[in-house]
């Protein structure tokens, strides 16, 4: 960087400047945010399998092998993640006519897999543990060969599919960073139950606060790529709630009951946003990420408030249909039945008992 003199109007280099001619200098880059961002993500992602593993502390071995065994429940959530999503991505890419660029993030964000975030949200949302964390383990291992495919499908009318990095390494990463430490915390649910109820109570609030950390962090390190198009900020807004909404609706559709609609809601709606994150920033130039580099930052955000509010309500109508029918089973004549039958117990009356 170059600097006057105003006194004697000589130009000269700042100190730390690499190359000067006298005329033009080269001073390093600024790596700081580059340095935080991998210390940080270092520190989240140990943190995050510290959290798997409490959330593996409530999975029950037996009910999770009968998912694998009896995969109803993954495979609507296999076709929430990978039919549903990318496709609403599309249609929403299309009503807004957004910028190439900006469609190919919209999509990238509906092909990912789902993420660790929706396991965490489904214990404190009262939802199956077992299904939730088989679902995110399913869709991370079909990630590598889906994502590709609804890739090449969806994107060819905005970008040349081969332009796209599929970060293998990561969505390995992302992989054995759940399996690993669900695996332990299965384990010592089974060996020590007791135990495993400490563990968890302490990972869940750790889980919500990481949740929390990793959204503000993220705001903080790419604070200059706020600005970006009211379109990309609606679709942010819009498309987690249509996940939410689709996935509970097609599992309810087929039949699942109202805890396992709410867990596929979870898993369809929240995206492993990290992942597309790491996609964007290996397919993009630098002048097309401030397009929509802050795009998966939204959608995490957004994704987190419609999960509390539409999936939140704990309410179940199914139990509360069978309270009812329960309740108006039970006739007058049944009610004095029962009377009679305490006043029997206490030696008031020594009639037969009526047939009910």
């Amino acid at each position: 960087m170059m600097t006057a003199n105003s006194t004697t109007n000589i130009s000269y280099c700042s100190a730390n400047a690499t190359i000067c001619d006298g005329t033009s200098c080269v001073t390093p880059d600024d790596n700081f945010n580059q340095v935080l961002n991998v210390v940080l993500s270092t520190v989240l992602t140990i943190l995050l399998a510290l959290v798997m593993f409490s959330m593996g502390c409530n999975v029950n071995i037996k009910k999770f092998w009968g998912h694998i065994k009896r995969p109803w429940g993954i495979f609507v959530g296999f076709l929430c993640q990978f039919g549903i999503m990318p496709l609403t991505g599309f249609v929403l890419s299309l009503i807004f006519n957004v910028l190439p660029a900006q469609a190919v993030a919209v999509l990238i964000m509906g092909c990912c897999p789902g993420g660790t975030s929706s396991n965490i949200l489904a214990y404190w949302l009262d939802g199956d543990m077992d299904l939730s964390i088989s679902m995110t383990t399913c869709s991370t291992l079909l990630a590598l060969g889906m994502m590709p495919l609804c890739l090449f499908i969806y994107t060819k009318m905005w970008t040349d599919t081969d332009s796209i990095v599929i970060p293998y390494d990561s969505i390995g990463i992302s992989l054995v960073a759940l399996v690993i430490p669900v695996s332990f915390g299965i384990f010592v649910n089974h060996k020590w139950p007791q135990k495993a109820k400490i563990i968890l109570k302490a990972g869940s609030i750790t889980g919500l606060a990481l949740i929390l950390i990793i959204a503000v962090v993220g705001g903080i390190l790419y604070k200059g790529s706020w600005i970006i198009s009211p379109q990309l900020w609606i679709i942010g807004t819009i498309f987690p709630a249509a996940g939410y909404s689709l996935g509970f609706l097609l599992a309810r559709i087929a039949g699942q009951s109202w805890h396992r609609c709410r867990t596929v809601a979870l898993e369809t709606g929240m995206q492993n946003t990290q992942l597309c994150t790491t996609i964007v920033q290996l397919s993009f130039t630098p002048e097309q990420l401030t397009l929509m580099f802050t795009f998966p930052l939204i959608y995490s955000i957004f994704q987190i408030v419609f999960a509390l509010v539409f999936v939140g309500d704990t309410s179940n109508p199914d139990i509360m249909k069978d309270s009812h029918k329960a309740a108006s089973s039970i006739t007058p004549h049944k009610l004095w039945c029962r009377g009679h039958e305490h006043s029997m117990q206490h030696g008031r009356d020594s009639r037969p008992r009526c047939s009910l």
